[in-house]
């Protein structure tokens, strides 16, 4: 999973502890994936990162979510007389 692996580069660079890895994701994280995380810190507290990759790999990284987001681009069509077209494409 790209995040995952943006994640680990980032913190093997900097060399940064485990601790600060997860530090920006309520900033990071929007909409389904915001809601997920605000429910898992609330029933288990701030965790380090090796807590909170197994649980994002878990969570978003299988197939059934996989084929939600390949239907959803499949079945999306620009309409120029609703859609602005910009945050349509950018959404895609």
């Amino acid at each position: 999973m790209e995040f995952i692996r943006g994640i680990d580069m980032i913190k093997e660079d900097f060399e940064l502890p485990d601790r600060f890895s997860a530090a920006g994701f309520s900033t990071l994280f929007t909409r389904s994936a915001h809601r997920w995380y605000i429910k898992l810190i609330q029933a288990h507290g701030h965790q380090r990162w090796t807590w909170w990759k197994p649980q994002i790999i878990n969570k978003w990284a299988n197939d059934a979510c996989r084929f939600r987001v390949e239907k959803a681009f499949e079945s999306a069509q620009f309409n120029a007389d609703k859609d602005k077209d910009l945050p349509w494409f950018c959404q895609q």
